[in-house]
């Protein structure tokens, strides 16, 4: 099969199972009093399906969903389901203190014509493993997909290829977005449970989950450099590395920035300089100063520079 078979096939599934291809997590454009721009996030959710990308995903972290109000969080989500053109290429985030809030964010996903749901574990304290399971059993029973988002680093609560298989089993779950940087759990996620789709959490493992067999990628980068990220994430998933390894060493320097604590002020402050719709943070976050704001304006304009898009 070529590369170009290889895409459309890409394509193919993402159709038939909305959470694979690219689902690019979305940051959410600001004005400068910090209120959301709607309108700018619908032409940017229509711009990244244009420029090559499956689907999006609101309200993740990147979306700054914590310092959103219910109202905005919810409109967030119609609107991007209106731009997407097809329900089935939007994926609310519907992480929440607690398993009731994060079923009804899920319903209100249904209700706005979502494919599916990605979904962290609890996330107040850290849960068990009975809690792990009873918490994406309830928000499964909203009657969406879920796809389960193992961040360690950030909840405390580590969805381990054991666990992650006994979620699949209790059909609570139909993917993982993997974020704990280890890509030898690619391998023990496949082992144990064959049926569950791996799906690429961070940009700066691209390469590396691709080869292990993902089928998708929930992506901060493409925000950016949609264009570019397109083609090295379907080189890489076909397996081409000479055209996936130059293109992922140019874009590394970028795609690092995802797995660092600042990874929203720096994939904005890149749209910014590409010239999409970034726009400001809201606190407490804060825009980058001083050396970090100098590396990712270095690293955005020599891409920029090099063509990739």
């Amino acid at each position: 099969m070529t590369s170009a078979q290889t895409a459309v096939s890409a394509r193919s599934s993402a159709a038939r199972l909305p959470w694979r291809g690219i689902m690019v997590a979305t940051a959410l454009p600001l004005r400068e009093d910090l209120s959301v721009d709607y309108d700018a996030y619908a032409d940017h959710v229509r711009w990244l399906i244009d420029n090559g990308c499956d689907g999006v995903v609101p309200n993740g972290s990147l979306g700054e969903y914590q310092t959103l109000t219910d109202e905005e969080r919810a409109r967030v989500v119609q609107v991007a389901v209106e731009a997407a053109g097809d329900g089935a290429r939007v994926m609310p985030g519907v992480a929440a203190y607690g398993s009731a809030e994060s079923r009804r964010w899920a319903e209100q996903a249904a209700e706005a014509g979502a494919g599916s749901v990605l979904l962290l574990p609890p996330n107040a304290y850290r849960a068990d493993e009975p809690a792990v399971r009873a918490h994406y059993a309830e928000v499964a029973r909203a009657g969406l997909p879920v796809v389960a988002y193992n961040n360690p680093i950030d909840t405390k609560v580590d969805l381990t290829p054991p666990l992650l298989a006994q979620l699949h089993r209790d059909g609570s779950i139909v993917a993982v977005k993997e974020f704990s940087g280890d890509v030898r759990r690619a391998y023990e996620i496949a082992e144990l449970a064959p049926e569950l789709d791996l799906l690429i959490g961070a940009d700066d493992v691209l390469l590396e989950l691709a080869l292990a067999g993902a089928v998708g990628w929930v992506a901060g980068y493409p925000n950016a450099l949609p264009a570019a990220s397109a083609t090295l994430y379907r080189a890489a998933v076909a397996g081409d590395l000479e055209t996936a390894l130059p293109l992922y060493k140019s874009l590394h320097p970028l795609l690092r920035w995802d797995s660092k604590t600042e990874f929203v002020q720096a994939i904005k402050l890149s749209m910014d300089i590409a010239g999409r719709p970034g726009g400001p943070v809201r606190p407490p976050r804060a825009a980058l100063v001083g050396d970090q704001e100098s590396a990712v304006r270095a690293a955005t304009e020599k891409a920029l520079a090099e063509g990739l898009r």
